[in-house]
């Protein structure tokens, strides 16, 4: 009995050993269940817009070499659903040209979008969009649950990015061509893959039907690498590795049908549907934060040769492209030079990019020497004009490509352009070498020509072939017009005159006053011998030149000069000291320069000012009267330039001169931005 009993409690206990085991294994096969799974990151190329996708938020992981500029980015920080994300990506800096994760979540559209330069990338302008996006950091917010495929919007149905794969929707393309019989290759793709084929039926809108099939065989024939015709009625490409292979096609731009933007073949779509439904690429109006008058004066000389020519022409080419070019932003014409100079085009013939990189295509060679000097005068005389569609509110740029060097001189010629408020660049492409430099007529010739001496304005390329190099740096340059210093604005484009009264009545320590009033206008502007030139008159009954425009070009110089005028003292002869300042003064200022006159005095003539004002004014010399204590405001008047509320001011006491500085320097440059410039 003793053994029954031991014998049922060892059944007992292993059938609690085993209860115990299947508890233990079901708790963790519930555990196991119940695990979150891991997010998996979408991958998607760089040709994919924002608009295409559904998803309102999501992560994806961009590909590396999205900062190719044909991939379109529309705004700044906020941007239109029409750009490529990963391109927006890169501008904004979320990522760089090597790709990485991003997070992109989708905004109500907006009214307009600004286009800028940033992180290698020009975005562009647009009016309004229906829809936007911005992009932050792909890291996962807590709480928030991401999609690990993301979905696309389709005329037909729904198509879905799974992880790990790629999708090229909006690949553009380019046909291979090769004039042997090829071999030929059978491809099976999935009826899940929107296929795209190149039709060998006489109609070659039909579509491929991959709708009611599990599978589409298609047969292609393999293009040897390197053998291209662009003139066909159809682009495309095939590219394949192992055994998959894409092909696509399109109707030439020629035929009136393609537009960019439209899949003309996209699996089980008709075309009469596809033409309803087409979305044509924003035309953009030029970025306007980059609003320049671009001439570029091209080498064209024998030493060139034709090879290095055709260079020359894909890297203006490479820039029309860079450049978001149009009515609102940068226009560019082109001057080529040899002995002389010829222009191409001026700067309203093309106004976007496209044209204009077919009308460079047509340039030819003239041949020639490297006349850079006369072809800077011609650019100055004749380029920048309102025929040649100057925008005048534009700043004037003309970089000046040459080959080795110049074989005129080009100093003077450069200061004449660097007057007319044009800014210089200069790009050297294998300039001379040591034993070379004996035969430069001008050394030194880049700092002599260019705008400013501060490498800014300048580019030394060792080699032709590496030219391509600079475009991304000069547009950059060329757009960044705060630095622009040539560029003619209302405080570095004039010949300012001041005529002072030193009679009896001011006074010696008001005339220290009076000085210091000249001093602290004189520092408002640009002093230069090309920017603003300061001159000064004293007058009595008698007048005295202090100094003359030429004779100060720095304002250290300048405002020292100014500190050591001497106090004449005497009467007040004002009409006799304009007909002085008119014809000692401004007799010589320069033809290319505004004319100001800042007359200062602190009481009432002893002779008529009315036909000397007059003559001033008809010399076209812009005249501001300033009145102290006991000036008669009636000569004030007739003194100044129309309307004389904006020239022509009065103060009760000397010391209270330095209050009106400001606003005779707003007036200035008021009254210069509303006029016409160049």
């Amino acid at each position: 009995m003793g053994i029954a009993v031991l014998a049922m409690k060892a059944s007992v206990i292993e059938m609690f050993l085993v209860l115990l085991l299947i508890g233990t294994s079901g708790s963790k096969e519930v555990t196991k269940k119940s695990k979150k799974p891991k997010f998996s990151v979408p991958q998607i190329n760089c040709d994919v817009k924002a608009g295409k996708i559904i998803n309102p938020e999501f992560i994806a992981k961009c590909p590396a070499g999205c900062q190719d500029p044909k991939y379109h980015v529309y705004g700044t920080d906020i941007y239109a659903s029409y750009s490529s994300v990963c391109g927006a990506a890169v501008h904004s800096g979320v990522i760089d040209n090597s790709g990485g994760k991003i997070l992109v979540r989708k905004v109500a559209g907006q009214s307009g979008y600004k286009g800028s330069y940033s992180n290698g990338i020009r975005s562009l302008s647009l009016p309004r969009w229906r829809e936007s996006f911005i992009i932050s950091e792909g890291k996962q917010k807590r709480g928030m649950t991401y999609p690990s495929t993301l979905e696309y919007s389709s005329p037909r149905s729904s198509v879905v990015a799974k992880t790990d794969e790629t999708t090229k929707p909006y690949q553009k393309s380019e046909i291979l061509v090769s004039t042997t019989p090829l071999p030929t290759m059978t491809i099976r793709v999935p009826a899940t893959t929107p296929a795209e084929a190149v039709s060998t039926s006489p109609n070659p809108w039909t579509p491929l039907d991959t709708t009611t099939m599990s599978t589409s065989t298609i047969t292609v024939r393999l293009q040897p690498a390197g053998h291209r015709i662009r003139d066909m009625g159809f682009r495309s490409t095939a590219a394949y590795a192992g055994n998959r292979s894409i092909t696509r096609a399109h109707p030439a731009r020629e035929t009136g049908f393609w537009k960019p933007g439209l899949a003309l073949l996209d699996a089980g779509a008709r075309p009469n549907e596809e033409l309803k439904m087409k979305s044509v690429e924003p035309a953009s109006k030029g970025d306007p934060n980059c609003k320049v008058d671009l001439s570029f004066l091209i080498d064209g000389s024998w030493s060139i040769g034709k090879r290095r020519f055709r260079i020359q022409k894909q890297f203006l080419k490479d820039i029309s492209q860079a450049l978001d070019m149009g009515p609102a932003g940068p226009l560019l014409g082109i001057v080529q030079y040899g002995n002389d100079p010829s222009m191409e085009f001026n700067l309203k013939t093309h106004v976007d990019s496209k044209d204009l990189k077919a009308a460079i295509e047509k340039i030819s060679q003239k041949g020639g020497l490297s006349n850079v000097g006369r072809a800077l005068s011609f650019v100055t005389k004749n380029f920048f004009s309102n025929a040649n569609g100057n925008r005048g509110g534009a700043p004037n740029v003309a970089i000046v490509m040459v080959d080795g060097w110049p074989t005129d001189k080009v100093e003077e010629a450069s200061r004449l352009a660097r007057e007319s408020g044009i800014n210089i660049f200069f790009i050297t492409i294998e300039g001379a070498v040591e034993n070379e430099k004996q035969n430069v007529i001008e050394p030194n010739f880049v700092n002599k020509a260019v705008c400013r001496q501060n490498g800014f304005y300048s580019f030394n390329v060792p080699s032709w072939f590496s030219l391509h190099k600079i475009v991304q740096p000069l547009v950059k340059r060329v757009c960044d017009t705060n630095r622009l210093a040539c560029s003619k604005t209302c405080l570095n484009s004039a010949d300012v005159g001041f005529v002072i009264d030193g009679s009896s009545s001011v006074g010696t320590g008001n005339f220290r006053t009076l000085l210091q009033f000249v001093a602290n206008l004189s520092k408002e502007f640009e002093i230069s011998d090309t920017d603003t030139r300061i001159g000064a008159v004293q007058y009595t009954y008698e007048q005295r030149l202090e100094f003359g425009f030429d004779k100060y070009g720095t304002k250290q110089d300048l405002l020292n000069a100014i500190k050591r005028v001497n106090y004449w003292s005497g009467g007040t002869s004002t009409g006799a000291a304009i007909s002085y300042a008119l014809e000692h003064l401004f007799g010589k200022s320069k033809t290319n320069k505004r004319k100001l006159m800042v007359l200062i005095t602190d009481g009432r003539s002893y002779d008529d000012v009315r036909v000397p004002a007059m003559a001033a004014h008809q010399n076209g010399v812009i005249t501001y009267s300033i009145g102290i204590a006991w000036a008669a405001q009636d000569e004030l008047e007739v003194i100044a330039t129309h309307p004389t509320k904006d020239h022509s001011f009065f103060v009760d006491e000397f010391d209270d001169l330095y209050k009106v500085v400001p606003k005779i320097i707003q007036n200035i440059c008021t009254e210069f931005n509303s006029q016409p410039r160049n």
